[in-house]
């Protein structure tokens, strides 16, 4: 029997809570006929649906994706191989004509199959909470033709193509639902502003998530969007001073009704006013209250309430009494945690957005809450902030100046994306504050089953990495500076404000110490874009330390790299935007941003189905070099279609190949890659060919050009190539691959002479360099020949800063400039996330060959090797 140990990863739910992890699996130890089960503590089973995710070759399930029900009582549990546990109450689902019904035995939901609103009611003991659920926005038309600027404002509401039940289990299921938006007036009659949103349920549970994801279609000098949403209709029941909004502010809960039980005569009303204010139902038709009654309904009716976060460090309440009167301050705070509730008299709905006030500006309102139907709309960015201005911050290239690729204006945020996630949940009676402050809490903090780091590492199914060892005196620095190097960039996210909706999960590439700043406005060296790889340096980072904080840097990293920054449809459909001053400004296009091995991480952990959309759209992203030869300065008039360099190019299909291979089992994109390799091996260079190649989409050809032409080879190991191609050489069992590979970690370390010997005068130090990035090939040349001298090599790559240009110890100081700051002058993303990704990989595979003896490093270092001897 198979026992698999699970934790959550930091907060546990604190009360009935439906949760989807996945988790891997050693080589052939699952069969896919084998069912599992999902133990308690004390030896109970809890009800689980499960699914395959990915296999290994041999047809052994490599990933399982999982869902159950949990309570507040738990805090591990075991995944075994056996009989489930069916639940009591599985979900419903029902599909008709044109709607899909969904009872999950705690609340029905009914679901729009087209139309405008994607719910058509939410039904919970018997009581309609809610209804009418639809997306919103709203187009900003500027006219500034005659020299005065005059600004319309066009609402949009969202139109259903598609909706479909993409996963229908006992214990959850997910329906996708597809559509654009279309502007409400008969005058500006367009359809466009894709959306994707996913809903999910959980049996026995009254709550709802939301994935929504909207696409960007438009023409950035004309099209402006000034609003971006959703909206429930709440038919509210109650007298005015029971119907309440309730906002999670910086700590707890900020609470006011429709109407207050507060006077001048009646300061606190017998303590019926404190009542009130903490969410308590009231009554007051009795003779007692008679006198009081008269002088509260003297009060003014307040029906509009709406929290802004308009930026990282603010957000304001504000109240209206209805449309046409004036906006009133209610108060002032710095960072809410993103939930609102809105009830009466028969219950109500909170709803929350996960990265509330990262992802400013953002805004939760309320619109009639004495009404007899109410508005309670959830804006991912607020109507009351400035339009989006997606338009270039140029009309020059920059190339020369500021390394902005090709002297190509290509920068179109046509065909970007940009994902939140909303939670919302019933309540058939008025939660307490203390409840609604646990709400917010989980919706803001992942709550999700993880496997001990140990078990991930024991699996090898994401790729050669290290477990932590403090255990020899260099490992022990390797490990505080690795650790360090993850702490400044937590630190500098939020010293830095490195947020907003299209830029949080993103961080900057280059340090400017002079401006005490970071070179934001170069275009070469501001947003990384995940330019060499700092996604995968994050998962490993958390693989190997189960860290909540690193888990949640990975995860925003994640969703923003692989929305903003990838185009999902147009000209460049599969390709993405490498570093820029704005995200999609870069004229290069290019696949290694939108590889599939820097987001895979995030789906196989969490089985976000969003992600798997975003894996499978690159699938065939070779294609996408038919309308753009990322080598098209350099052969503009070549015989070949397109070309690619082995990496990062044909390595970033490798990693897209290898993804569709792993979860779907389509052989065909194995055999993409061993057309690739089969090439090279019947190439006197094999691996060290090129480095670029004629390419040809259809067939996957690597059409050879010859050798040491344009391209460096520190290209090809630089964006995750070295990373997917020592995962397939755990995969492929092919012995020649894994020669070319320590071929090539070899090479980058030779002599001048050696090179041109071995290369029969090609290839020489010119195009090999940037040596510090081949240490993790280089270490897995050292690891497979067991030669200690080639390992020896690869450390010093890492650790003699002459080579490296990585500044160790990493020392962080106190600057005062515009305000106190706190700065690593010598920092650049691009070596930061390079070194500690190669340490990662030596310390697994060579980290047997740290010794005193075989070592030339920096001072700080050798004052510890003396140590040791």
């Amino acid at each position: 029997m198979l026992v698999l140990k699970l934790k959550w990863l930091k907060h546990k739910p604190k009360g009935r809570s439906g949760v989807s992890w996945g988790v891997p699996w050693e080589y052939g130890i699952l069969k896919r006929e084998e069912t599992l089960c999902l133990m308690e503590e004390n030896g109970k089973k809890t009800p689980i649906q499960s699914w395959p995710m990915a296999y290994w070759p041999d047809g052994s399930v490599k990933w399982t994706g999982h869902s159950a029900v949990f309570l507040a009582n738990e805090q591990s549990y075991e995944l075994t191989t056996g009989e489930n546990q069916i639940p009591e109450s599985p979900i419903q689902v029902i599909e008709s004509g044109n709607q899909i019904k969904v009872d999950t035995g705690e609340m029905q939901c009914i679901i729009n199959k087209q139309g405008t609103n994607f719910i058509e009611e939410i039904v919970s003991d018997s009581k309609k909470l809610g209804n009418k659920g639809r997306l919103i926005s709203i187009q900003e038309v500027r006219d500034e033709t005659s020299g005065v600027k005059t600004i319309q404002e066009i609402p949009l509401e969202s139109k259903i193509k598609t909706a479909e039940i993409e996963q229908n289990g006992s214990v959850r299921c997910v329906i996708k639902i597809e559509g654009e938006h279309e502007a409400i007036s008969i005058n500006h009659k367009r359809s466009w502003l894709p959306f994707q949103l996913r809903i999910y349920f959980y049996a026995r549970t009254s709550s709802i998530k939301m994935v929504h994801t909207f696409f960007y279609d438009g023409d950035p000098q004309t099209d402006f969007i000034k609003g971006l949403g959703m909206e429930f209709s709440l038919p509210l029941r109650g007298e005015a001073w029971n119907r309440h909004i309730r906002f999670a502010g910086d700590e707890g809960i900020y609470s006011e009704p429709a109407q207050l039980l507060l006077t001048r005569r009646h300061r606190n009303a017998g303590g019926l006013y404190e009542k009130q204010i903490n969410g308590e139902i009231v009554s007051l038709f009795d003779n007692q209250h008679q006198a009081l009654l008269e002088h509260i309904q003297q009060n003014a009716i307040w029906n509009d309430f709406k929290l802004t976060q308009d930026s990282a460090d603010h957000y304001r309440i504000m109240k209206r009494t209805s449309n046409g009167y004036s906006w009133v301050e209610s108060t002032h705070g710095t960072r809410a945690k993103g939930l609102l509730y809105a009830g009466g008299e028969n219950g109500g709905i909170a709803i929350g957005v996960k990265n509330f006030w990262q992802k400013f500006p953002s805004t939760l309102e309320v619109n009639g809450l004495n009404k007899l139907t109410s508005k309670l709309k959830v804006w991912f960015w607020s109507p009351d902030c400035e339009a989006m201005d997606l338009r270039h911050y140029s009309n020059e290239t920059h190339v020369v100046s500021a390394y902005e690729g090709f002297d190509e204006m290509r920068a179109t945020p046509f065909g970007i994306a940009n994902t939140n996630e909303v939670f919302l949940q019933c309540y058939n009676n008025a939660p307490s504050h203390e409840e609604l402050v646990e709400k917010a809490e989980e919706w803001q903090s992942p709550i999700l089953l993880v496997c001990d780091p140990t078990y991930y590492y024991k699996t090898k199914a994401l790729g050669i990495w290290s477990l932590p060892d403090t255990s020899h005196p260099i490992k022990a620095q390797l490990e505080s500076e690795l650790n360090k190097a993850i702490s400044f960039y937590k630190r500098e996210i939020d010293q830095r404000r490195w947020y907003g909706f299209w830029n949080y999960g993103d961080v900057m590439h280059t340090y400017d110490s002079i401006r005490h700043q970071w070179r934001y406005d170069l275009g070469g060296f501001a947003w990384q874009n995940t330019e060499l790889v700092p996604n995968i340096w994050l998962w490993y980072a958390f693989l190997r330390s189960g860290r909540e904080d690193i888990f949640k840097m990975a995860e925003a990293m994640t969703r923003h790299t692989s929305e903003v920054d990838v185009y999902h449809f147009g000209e460049y459909a599969g390709l993405g935007s490498r570093h820029n001053v704005v995200h999609w400004g870069c004229g290069c296009k290019e696949a290694r941003i939108s590889m599939a091995g820097l987001h895979k991480f995030y789906y196989f952990l969490t089985t976000d189905e969003r992600t798997s959309d975003l894996l499978i759209e690159v699938r065939d992203a070779d294609h996408g070099l038919s309308n753009l030869d990322p080598m098209r300065e350099f052969y503009p008039d070549d015989q070949y279609k397109t070309h690619v360099r082995v990496g990062p190019d044909w390595a970033a299909f490798c990693s897209n190949w290898l993804s569709e291979w792993e979860r779907t089992e389509n052989t065909n994109y194995r055999d993409k890659i061993s057309t690739g390799i089969e090439t090279l091996k019947q190439l006197p260079l094999r691996l060290l060919s090129g480095p670029t190649f004629g390419y040809s989409p259809e067939t996957n050809e690597l059409l050879h050009m010859g050798d040491g032409n344009e391209g460096s080879y520190h290209m090809v190991i630089a964006f995750g190539g070295p990373q997917a191609w020592m995962e397939l050489s755990q995969l492929l069992g092919d012995d020649e691959w894994d020669d070319m590979l320590v071929e090539f970690g070899e090479f980058y370390v030779l002599s001048q002479e050696e090179k041109l010997k071995r290369s029969n005068g090609i290839l020489h130090d010119n195009l090999f360099s940037l040596p510090m990035l081949a240490a993790g090939m280089v270490a897995f040349a050292a690891a497979k020949k067991k030669d200690s001298s080639l390992a020896a090599k690869a450390w010093k790559l890492l650790l003699d800063e002459e080579i490296s240009e990585m500044s160790l110890p990493i020392v962080e100081k106190e600057v005062k400039a515009w305000k106190h700051l706190t700065e690593v002058s010598t920092i650049t993303t691009n070596t930061t996330s390079q070194w500690c990704l190669n340490t990662i990989i030596a310390l697994e595979l060579i980290g047997e060959y740290l010794s005193a003896d075989q070592l030339l490093i920096n001072n700080e270092n050798i004052k510890l090797l003396n140590e040791m001897k």
